[in-house]
């Protein structure tokens, strides 16, 4: 790997890589292609929902719930895209559509992940930043590992096992992390988000209790919740974990910094729909204001640039980007599963 300490070249680097990326015009916005992606979106939605009426109280309902996790992930992307500030040019409109799909239509507090997100971006696998690699359930280091403690450190011997399994609850967390952020004072527009939030539950839970029978009712929520949770985990997953972790010893600029954190996953259009685009994780990275179509025309400077200056720019399918995620989970487990049970 090349060196990520090295820093003869902070900022340079990306200053040069930023140049050319807009001199191609890849930062420039395309509203037509947001245009075209949000009526498809808010039509497969009500379209989803559509099916659910015509289906009635049956079993087909669970292939409803399956369609209808595809979409609200997909509006999960979309969502992605705005607190990006990808699609519209000012602040305020993409807020009021976020706060929209995010809180209104999905169940997920636009404020709350905004700002995780950001701090993700800004520190990307960083031990002691990164709250997408803080050790809640799952521990991403050997150091998290050796400070384990309770669930975190039984599940942590067996969590490459465990590691989709637990996506399964991923969208109930997201839910409940919503709801929990808005004791947070300092959260902008907290009553607005509980407003939308309490509304979005009500219809759903009230849309699905009064159509199906109570045992058909809960089969549909745990299909419905649980694979799209199993969805949105499993497009984020290839993204870093498995990366190397980095913490404040470690000094990088920011090319190397987001580069060395960050993992591509190849594939063609049909990929690029299901992971929202994200695949061009790295692209991302570097540039998180970049309209996602303009990742891939953006890729192959990145990845030539990358070599020249000599920094490791690393793509692989998506079964492989799995694998090397679940082998470092295991490595990372490997010392619990020697050691006694400790309380």
């Amino acid at each position: 790997m090349a060196d990520p300490v090295t820093l003869d070249t902070r900022g340079s680097d990306f200053a040069r890589l930023s140049r050319r990326i807009a001199e191609a015009g890849l930062l420039d916005r395309r509203p037509a292609y947001y245009a075209v992606r949000f009526c498809l979106a808010v039509a497969a939605y009500a379209g989803a929902w559509a099916l659910f009426w015509w289906a009635g109280d049956s079993w087909l309902q669970l292939l409803v719930a399956a369609v209808l996790a595809v979409v609200f992930a997909q509006f999960g992307f979309l969502a992605h895209d705005l607190g990006h500030r990808q699609v519209f040019r000012t602040r305020r409109p993409g807020d009021i559509v976020g706060l929209v799909i995010g809180d209104l239509c999905i169940g997920l507090g636009w404020g709350w992940w905004n700002a995780k997100h950001n701090r993700h971006h800004a520190n990307p696998n960083h031990d002691d930043h990164d709250p997408d690699v803080s050790p809640a359930v799952i521990v991403w280091s050997s150091d998290q590992a050796g400070r384990s403690r309770g669930l975190p450190r039984f599940v942590a011997r067996w969590q490459a096992f465990l590691f989709f399994p637990l996506l399964t609850l991923e969208a109930w967390h997201l839910h409940v992390a919503s709801f929990r952020a808005l004791g947070n004072p300092e959260l902008k527009r907290r009553w607005i988000e509980l407003a939308l939030l309490t509304a979005h539950f009500a219809v759903y839970f009230g849309v699905v209790f009064a159509t199906l029978s109570p045992g058909r009712a809960v089969a549909f929520l745990l299909v419905h919740q649980g694979l799209f949770g199993l969805y949105l985990g499993s497009t984020f997953a290839p993204n870093h974990k498995g990366m190397p972790m980095f913490t404040k010893a470690d000094k990088l600029d920011f090319l190397r910094k987001q580069v060395l954190t960050s993992r591509n996953v190849r594939g063609g259009p049909l990929r690029d729909v299901l992971f929202g685009q994200l695949n061009y994780q790295i692209e991302h990275h570097l540039f998180p204001n970049m309209p996602a179509p303009n990742l891939r025309h953006a890729q192959p400077i990145v990845r030539d640039y990358c070599a020249s200056i000599g920094v490791d720019y690393l793509e692989t399918g998506v079964l492989e980007s799995y694998g090397q995620a679940l082998r470092h989970l295991h490595d990372v487990g490997a010392p619990l599963r020697a050691a006694p049970a400790s309380p």
